[in-house]
Formats: C-alpha cells, sequence, structure tokens
C-alpha cells in the first residue's frame, strides 16, 4: 500500500488547520451577531498624514480657484433646466428612485486608538441605531460621548435623521470621542475603547476569507490527465483513402 507523500500531508494538514480556523472565526461572528443584532467587523486602521512638500506639490494656482463668466451661465443654464424641465413629481419620483437603488449604509466609525468598527445599517434605519449599538460595545458605556464627522468637525446632535437623509450612503466614516469636560478624560482618552469581546473579532473576517478558498480547492488527480489524452488519441484517428489511390 503506496503511503502519502510529504508534500500531500503537508497539504491535508493545512487544509485541515484552515478549517478549523474558519469554523471557529465563523462561530465567533455569528456568536457577536446574535448579542448585538449586527454583523461587525473590527480592523486596525493605519493613517497617514501627507508631508508639507507632498501638500505644496499638490495645490492649485490662484487662477484655478477663480469664478468666470462660463462658470456662472453653466450653473444659471442647469438651475433654470432644473426649474422649468421638471416638475416636483418628477423630482420626487427620481429622488424617490435613487434611494430604492440603495440598499444598506455601511458605517465606520474610528476610535482615537486606530481601531475602525464596521456595521451595515438599512439606509431607512435612524442614526440613534448607531448610537444605541455604540452603547452595547464600548468599554465604558456609562460615560457620555459623541460622534461626529471631519473635515470640518462636525457633531451629530441630530439623530432621529436616517441614514440616507443624513447623507451616509452608501457609507460613511464618523469618529468617536467621549464627551467630558477637559482634565477628567485622562483615563478614557488612553483606552482601550471597545470592549475585550468586541476586540476579540478583529481580523476574523479576513480570516474567514482567506481560509474559504482552502476548503473548496480540489485534490490534483496525478496521473489521470495522459491516460485520458492516450485512450482519446485511437479514436480520433481514420484511416482515410486519398482519393488518387484506385484499387
Amino acid at each position: 500500500m503506496r503511503s502519502d507523500s510529504p508534500p500531500a500531508l503537508k497539504r491535508k494538514r493545512l487544509i485541515t488547520i484552515d478549517l478549523m480556523d474558519l469554523e471557529s472565526a465563523k462561530a465567533k461572528l455569528a456568536a457577536a451577531k446574535e448579542k448585538f443584532g449586527r454583523e461587525i467587523r473590527v480592523f486596525e486602521t493605519v493613517t497617514t498624514s501627507p508631508s508639507s512638500s507632498d501638500v505644496s506639490n499638490n495645490e492649485e494656482p490662484d487662477d484655478f480657484y477663480e469664478f468666470t463668466a462660463e462658470d456662472y451661465y453653466r450653473i444659471l443654464a442647469t438651475k433654470n433646466g432644473d426649474k422649468f424641465l421638471k416638475t416636483r413629481k418628477i423630482r420626487e419620483a427620481e429622488e424617490a428612485a435613487r434611494r430604492s437603488r440603495i440598499t444598506k449604509a455601511v458605517i465606520r466609525v474610528r476610535f482615537p486608538d486606530n481601531h475602525t468598527l464596521e456595521v451595515t445599517f438599512h439606509p431607512s434605519e435612524k442614526i440613534q441605531c448607531l448610537v444605541d449599538l455604540l452603547v452595547k460595545v464600548v468599554a465604558q458605556p456609562e460615560l457620555p460621548f459623541c460622534v461626529y464627522t471631519t473635515p470640518p468637525k462636525k457633531q451629530i446632535k441630530d439623530t432621529s435623521l436616517d441614514f440616507y437623509s443624513a447623507g451616509f450612503v452608501p457609507g460613511a466614516i464618523v469618529y468617536f470621542s467621549y464627551d467630558l469636560p477637559k482634565g477628567n478624560d485622562d483615563a478614557a482618552v488612553s483606552g482601550p475603547f471597545l470592549q475585550e469581546e468586541v476586540m476579540s473579532l478583529k481580523g476574523l473576517e479576513l480570516a474567514a476569507e482567506q481560509a474559504q478558498p482552502a476548503q473548496s480547492a480540489p485534490e490534483p488527480v496525478i496521473g489521470s490527465t495522459s491516460r485520458v489524452t492516450q485512450e482519446q488519441r485511437p479514436a480520433d484517428k481514420k484511416t482515410v483513402k486519398p482519393k488518387w489511390l484506385k484499387m
């Protein structure tokens, strides 16, 4: 009886490990979804700030920002066309059509320690749904906090807006901060900002995606190709007598 070669054993061992990691990652993600009611992802964001030389090289000349007569008449023509050629009912129908095409709002909440929480909502859901979720996942939910967008920095105060009306579709990045008086936020600023259970989800979805191909990869069959080719060759050849040959 022929034993498996070392490369075959190594391949099987890797596939077994990948399958174990995949099942473990799926189980943790499913448990988090059941507890928090959402599919959430956690990953670390690496931010790079452009150097001063890069900024100066990318600056546009002053005449780029001049408002010309051509710009004025083009904007005026656009406004007149929208005003006179489209009725209110047509505009509402177009807006409803645009809204119906968007089925999700992917919101990424960035924390001061460069960790990002990604959650998917329906565009018709309220921003309050995001606030309620943050209360469940942050490390210190008893402390007041706020979310804001930037630039410019603008705190999101009206949580009764839905994500579509707030302009957070198909996705948006918001920032988390504890809303504490100056001098009392030292412990909160240092973090951690997410609960340990939530932080354990970091990178799990990426690991599941990388392990998935190993599950469906078929084992290569050695020697079958040459056998099929050899069997097909005799059938493909036919003895044909040339027309000039007469018996």
